[in-house]
């Protein structure tokens, strides 16, 4: 991975401008062929995400870390890699009940880049600098800094930037590993993904390995902060009918309730189907549901213990321990 090469001959080096020798005569290709093409370089993207697995566990345990400790996970990229890291911090909220604040997209160019190209955006070394000064980004941070040629010059300015400030960084490139073992963020995730079927449309494979990247890291940080019971989504937050739908489903069938008492405990809770599940496995009202979940900072499965997917209830240790937790916290006070 360059340091970064800004000349026209540097460019034409990166492996995410070069010619795809199978796409030499693409313009005379049948329209099946091409898509052929096109999808058999998609499972390649794939495969790049797959050997990096090891470098996104790590990256996740250090997003968690810092989201544990009170910091934020900010992302930072421009074009595809900008509109790529904005959709993985927008669709987090929901999905884990993150408050908007912890996790923030920086995109070269401001909001109008999400829908139209911006100009010069990337290229903006100020810029890229001055958006994380904007935020206040500090040591409690991490800052996840995603450009597919790994040379970007507002991206490459906002992580230096973070690294000035003692965030802890993570890039996410598809331009291979950094030369000569050089330490340029916490943790690298480099997508090895090779040339594109256009040269240079980084929105293809690279596109798709990096939002696979993107998925596994902070989908796995938010399984280690506790947003997740086996497969279910239990932070969820039900802000439409799919959601409830969603949530009371998650509710009946971790509780056993049906579809209606559900529903009414999910009310009962503010409208968090996890505390709905600690109010009814342990026994207590909202106010103790909530204090349960910060003891244990925030894991269903340390109160509730393993709930059986056909009954949705405890097993007989793990209930008689958080009941007699509750009962004994209670007592003390």
């Amino acid at each position: 991975m360059p340091r970064a090469p800004r000349s026209p001959a540097d460019l034409a080096q990166l492996p995410t401008e070069a010619a795809h020798p199978r796409a030499a005569k693409l313009d005379t290709m049948a329209p099946e062929a091409i898509a052929a093409l096109m999808l058999g370089e998609e499972a390649k993207a794939v495969r790049a995400a797959q050997t990096r697995a090891e470098p996104i566990g790590r990256a996740a345990r250090l997003v968690a870390d810092r989201l544990a400790a009170g910091g934020r996970l900010i992302y930072v990229g421009a074009g595809t890699s900008g509109r790529l890291g904005t959709l993985d911090a927008v669709e987090c909220v929901p999905t884990f009940g993150v408050p908007p604040s912890r996790l923030v997209p920086i995109i070269a160019g401001g909001p109008a880049a999400l829908t139209r190209s911006v100009e010069g955006a990337e290229d903006n070394v100020r810029d890229g600098e001055a958006r994380l000064r904007r935020v206040a980004v500090g040591p409690a941070d991490v800052v996840c800094c995603v450009a597919a040629s790994g040379t970007t010059p507002f991206v490459r300015a906002a992580l230096d930037y973070a690294r000035f400030r003692r965030a802890a960084t993570v890039l996410v490139t598809c331009a291979g590993p950094p030369p000569n073992g050089e330490r340029v963020a916490d943790v690298v995730i480099a997508l090895e993904t090779g040339p594109e079927v256009i040269a240079g449309s980084t929105r293809l494979k690279a596109g798709t390995a990096t939002k696979i990247a993107l998925n596994a890291m902070s989908t796995t940080a938010f399984v280690l902060l506790g947003k997740t019971y086996g497969g279910l989504m239990v932070d969820v937050r039900p802000t439409n009918a799919k959601l409830w739908a969603r949530a009371i489903r998650i509710v009946r069938t971790l509780s056993g309730l049906d579809d209606a008492a559900a529903r009414k405990m999910i009310e009962k809770a503010g409208g968090r189907a996890k505390v709905a599940l600690v109010m009814h496995h342990a026994g207590v009202n909202l106010a103790r549901a909530r204090e349960l979940l910060i003891k244990h900072k925030g894991s269903l499965r340390a109160i509730v213990g393993d709930l059986d997917a056909d009954t949705g209830k405890a097993s007989v240790g793990a209930r008689a321990t958080t009941a007699d937790e509750a009962r004994t916290d209670d007592g003390a006070r």
